[in-house]
């Protein structure tokens, strides 16, 4: 396609985004499937005007799908409810460990004794298809900070945690195959890229993100408030806590999760004791407050100061929405009709039907989650942009090309069948779970 044609085709998709969006809710479906449907019929798949190759652009689709993954992160972070207590968090950190590591020995598993693949590429192919989108899982995950939901709760912070938990077995991966250094008996491995870069992370993540909040409370408490400039706050927290995660060898992907969360609920509790302490210094106007006149329109002085992770927020979702619309269709313009193979059609349910629900299955063994909330968890592990960055990762760190294309072709089955599946019974799945809900007697 030239260019002229690009322009036309992703301005004609997102012109009809927002002039359908009332329709597009009203769907059975999810909005991914249409861009997947215009993209596969645009691709080789049928009127063949344009075919992207993932492994020729390689590095530029690493660098999109990092963005992408990074802006989804923060914005699952800023959703993340306050105050943060390790009984709530429990299940997703299960989910993003225990629940990783499982899937990811089923997929190699998979991968090494019926697809054939060497040890180390089965290990590699588990790790990029083990950790759920943050992207394409919007319909199933906390839809706004105030959102208490369980369900979307558990889902959105496995969501966030397992792009970066999935890192070192990627590492490993690539260590098996020669392409990483392990150490003696995997020393090396175990205390580096487990322990170090994931302890590193997340300190680097709480401290930032605590740190830019207290700063925002000092420096912009009082009006004039600029929205942009929240939305720079947000973007310039990303890039430095990701800058540091990479330059000590930490997982950046964890530490911008991490960072978002810590921005927020620090945030709020400065807040919190702000209100506390206006509420000790001037009690009478508590009490009487509500019969002045014009009491229901406070004066500035005594609203909440803005916060930088509610003003960054919605500018957030729409580059993840935007995001989503050109690497779905991406994905369809990579797609022959011979590249639904039986071993990509079978790897892909393989992974939803059996290796998912028992990962999920092991990893909250002992918890009192719910059996309907367990089964949702364990159908609802969509696969999208973070298996496709942590493929191109690995393609930029040295993947023999034969095996790269064997990769990228098993990989992108998933994801499609993963946008396919999981985008159609999302709507009537979570609308059966949600009456059940309501008429289950209170325990």
């Amino acid at each position: 396609m030239t260019n002229a044609q690009w322009f036309l085709l992703v301005g004609g998709l997102l012109l009809a985004r927002g002039l359908t969006a009332p329709l597009l809710q009203r769907l059975p479906v999810t909005p991914a499937i249409v861009y997947l449907a215009v993209g596969l019929l645009v691709g080789p798949t049928m009127l063949n005007l344009f075919h992207f190759n993932p492994l020729q652009q390689s590095a530029l689709l690493e660098v999109l799908t990092e963005v992408v993954v990074l802006i989804s992160l923060f914005s699952a972070g800023v959703k993340m409810p306050v105050p943060f207590s390790f009984a709530r968090w429990r299940t997703p950190i299960l989910l993003a460990s225990v629940s990783m590591a499982v899937s990811v020995g089923l997929v190699a598993a998979f991968a090494y004794y019926l697809l054939g693949l060497p040890l180390g590429a089965g290990v590699l192919l588990g790790a990029i298809l083990a950790p759920t989108d943050p992207v394409l899982a919007t319909d199933v995950q906390t839809r706004h900070p105030g959102d208490r939901d369980r369900l979307r709760f558990t889902l959105t912070c496995e969501a966030g945690m397992n792009d970066g938990s999935a890192f070192p077995f990627v590492m490993l991966g690539m260590g098996l195959l020669g392409l990483h250094e392990l150490g003696e008996f995997g020393l090396r491995w175990a205390l580096v890229d487990v322990l170090w870069a994931t302890a590193a992370a997340i300190a680097i993540g709480v401290m930032s993100g605590a740190a830019l909040a207290h700063l925002g409370r000092k420096l912009r408490g009082h009006p004039p408030r600029h929205k942009l400039m929240d939305d720079f706050l947000g973007l310039g927290l990303i890039g430095v806590v990701y800058g540091l995660s990479v330059w000590v060898d930490a997982w950046g992907f964890l530490a911008v999760f991490f960072a978002a969360v810590a921005l927020r609920q620090t945030e709020l509790k400065l807040a919190g004791a702000d209100m506390n302490s206006a509420a000790l210094d001037n009690p009478d106007r508590l009490q009487t407050g509500l019969n002045e006149p014009g009491a229901e329109n406070p004066s500035p002085e005594n609203e909440p100061a803005p916060t930088v992770s509610e003003g960054s927020l919605v500018f957030k979702e729409h580059l993840e929405r935007l995001s989503e619309l050109v690497l779905i269709l991406l994905i369809g313009g990579t797609l022959f009709i011979d590249s639904w193979s039986w071993r990509a059609v079978g790897l892909a349910l393989f992974l939803f039907m059996v290796a998912r629900p028992v990962s999920v299955l092991v990893g909250l063994l002992g918890t009192r989650t719910l059996w309907p909330t367990r089964s949702m968890v364990g159908w609802f592990g969509v696969r999208g942009i973070g298996s496709l960055y942590y493929l191109m990762f690995a393609i930029q760190h040295g993947l023999p090309e034969e095996l790269a294309l064997d990769l990228i072709q098993l990989t992108l089955i998933a994801v499609t069948l993963s946008i396919l599946v999981h985008g159609t019974s999302v709507k009537p799945l979570m609308s059966l779970f949600l009456r059940h809900r309501r008429h289950r007697p209170p325990s």
